[in-house]
């Protein structure tokens, strides 16, 4: 009698196992009938992601701040310049920016431009922007020991980047841009100081050296600028596509990008171009420290014999 309960226990269990490989195969069946109803991939579209990538593509990962929505002020689109004697000194204002060395040339003694330093027509934060400074003005600057207002800024601009001569307040050179900054700064109370003022902050964590700054401005910056930081030339027309760095169509030593930590600060925020914030603090000073040991222009508030021989304090 236990006999018979085992072998009819072992049929039992027989019979179950044979159903369970009978549905499981039905299923694959079922699977491998819907597969055929997939459309077939290539085999280059299936492993795209193991291609090899170019060479020209960047190799290392560049952290950029995110911006948040509102962080920094967003002047007015060209299209809503108004059509009025108003809007006719903005476009004039704006095309001297854009193109100094065309519409204040009788003004300008190098290859520079306004738009050079401060970058998208004046409105790249950290790059200077015309829209955080106009608000800050009048304002005391040590540079000249006196409070000064916005135009006399510009006369300055003229003066040491420019390396030419300061147009007069009452020009209309002078009345354009001041204008266009205006423009720009719309919505924005006077005396208040706006996220994007100026350039970014940087502080070093060793003394640069001009070694390490030669080969850094060789490996980002040469590309564009040239091996002999004299920049680039338009082949079909005058005027420079990426703007000298040292030579006698650069900025002079009295111009506030002649001092290191000014040139790093602006360097570190906007350069190479396209990608910022791709040097370190460290690696933006060296390389200033290496523009800044290049020949330009005589600072015009020194005598020849002061800019030949006095011990150099700029930097």
């Amino acid at each position: 009698m236990r006999g018979r309960k085992w072998v009819i226990t072992l049929l039992l269990l027989g019979a179950g196992l044979v159903g369970a490989w009978a549905m499981a195969d039905g299923q694959k069946q079922s699977m491998d009938d819907n597969m055929d109803d997939l459309p077939e991939l290539e085999t280059l579209e299936t492993h795209a992601s193991m291609q090899a990538p170019k060479e020209t593509l960047p190799n290392e990962l560049t952290v950029v701040p995110v911006v948040s929505p509102g962080e920094y002020h967003v002047p007015p689109a060209i299209e809503d310049i108004p059509e009025s004697k108003y809007g006719d000194m903005i476009r004039f204002g704006r095309n001297i920016f854009i193109n100094t060395q065309k519409y204040a040339k009788r003004y300008v003694g190098n290859g520079l431009n306004c738009a050079d330093c401060h970058l998208q027509e004046g409105r790249k934060p950290y790059a200077a922007p015309l829209w955080a400074a106009y608000p800050m003005y009048p304002m005391y600057r040590e540079k000249n020991h006196q409070v000064v207002s916005f135009q006399e800024r510009l006369q300055d601009c003229f003066k040491y980047s420019l390396n030419g001569i300061a147009p007069t307040l009452d020009s209309d050179e002078i009345k354009a841009l001041t204008v266009y900054a205006q423009w720009l700064s719309t919505n924005i109370p006077n005396g208040t100081i706006v996220a994007g003022r100026g350039f970014t902050r940087i502080d070093k964590s060793r003394d640069p050296s001009p070694f390490n700054g030669k080969v850094i401005y060789k490996q980002y910056c040469a590309m564009c600028h040239g091996e002999d930081l004299l920049g680039k030339k338009y082949m079909d027309r005058p005027g420079y596509m990426f703007p000298p760095l040292a030579g006698p169509d650069s900025y002079n030593k009295g111009a506030g990008m002649h001092k290191i930590k000014t040139c790093a600060a602006f360097v570190k925020a906007n350069m190479p171009l396209g990608r910022p914030f791709t040097l370190t603090n460290d690696q933006a000073l060296e390389v200033c420290v290496h523009i800044w040991q290049q020949d330009r222009p005589w600072n015009p508030k020194k005598s020849m014999f002061m800019n030949l021989f006095m011990p150099v304090t700029e930097g």
